[in-house]
């Protein structure tokens, strides 16, 4: 079983940055591909980011391409997600997820195997 606990979070002015992380700990973090998903209130999860197991590739969501970066420590059994310009429509929940299999890559989350706890996160002015 594979534990993931995200930090990171809080609130921040439109244009600001946040660099969110998500440890995990119970299993061997590098045979999982993982990823970042987010939710807003009222509407569904939805997908972000996913990074290979060697963090050699990232791939993003429309939303956050030019603005996220995806990378991982696999030492360190870490994946990050560095938001910059961020704007008011990125508020949401922002959930760390890790899989064995290759579903993350067509950006759909049914079938993840680990979901971390989330961390807010708001853009406000």
């Amino acid at each position: 079983q594979l534990q993931l606990v995200e930090s990171g979070g809080g609130s921040v002015q439109p244009g600001g940055s946040l660099k969110l992380s998500c440890v995990a700990s119970g299993g061997t973090f590098s045979r999982y591909v993982m990823g970042w998903f987010r939710q807003a209130p009222g509407k569904e999860r939805e997908f972000v980011a996913t990074i290979t197991r060697s963090g050699g590739s990232a791939y993003y969501a429309e939303p956050a391409k030019d603005r996220f970066t995806a990378s991982r420590d696999n030492a360190k059994k870490s994946v990050y997600l560095e938001m910059n310009s961020l704007k008011p429509e990125d508020t949401a929940v922002y959930y760390c997820a890790a899989d064995s299999g290759s579903i993350m890559f067509t950006g759909k989350l049914d079938g993840v195997e680990y979901w971390g706890q989330g961390t807010q996160v708001t853009v406000s002015s």
